[in-house]
């Protein structure tokens, strides 16, 4: 039998994405997104929101940083990844959802319309025109990409696809 981890989610970021460049030079991008989910209470509806902390590597943060902004909604196919650390002493952990690929959706709150933009890349990996990168990531796999769907001409630019 096969493991399989693997997310996709809809929905509106929080908070403005954080930026940051690792000392290896890798980019890394942080936040938050809502998805709503509607149940019954009694007689009536309820809107219930549940809150998701994504994690953005390589190229994919470093294009797309600039435009996930609070209110945007995004789509985002991804994996689950346990952080672990101490902690005063304490043994504490986190599930985060590492992205594979995030398209930009509609707009800002009251925006409508879809850009349908999708950007993919290899989880936790750096981007590299043409495939194979080698990088270690702070999970410590290996940063190679799989796919030849991944593999991005040298010459691609993502900032030239995004129609906005």
């Amino acid at each position: 039998m096969m493991d399989l981890n693997h997310v996709s989610l809809i929905g509106r970021l929080t908070r403005d994405a954080e930026y940051k460049v690792l000392p290896s030079g890798q980019a890394v991008c942080n936040f938050s997104i809502a998805v709503n989910r509607r149940r019954k209470n009694g007689d009536s509806w309820e809107d219930e929101a549940n809150y998701f902390d994504i994690v953005l590597w390589g190229k994919q943060a470093d294009s797309l940083n600039r435009y996930l902004v609070k209110g945007k909604q995004i789509g985002i196919d991804g994996e689950l990844r346990q952080d672990r650390w101490q902690q005063d002493g304490q043994n504490r952990s986190k599930v985060v959802i590492s992205a594979i690929n995030v398209q930009l959706l509609g707009g800002g709150p009251g925006q409508g319309g879809g850009t349908g933009q999708s950007y993919s890349g290899a989880s936790g990996s750096a981007y590299h025109a043409g495939g194979g990168g080698g990088n270690v990531n702070p999970y410590g796999e290996s940063g190679d990409m799989d796919g030849g769907a991944r593999n991005i001409p040298s010459d691609h630019q993502f900032t030239d696809d995004i129609p906005f």
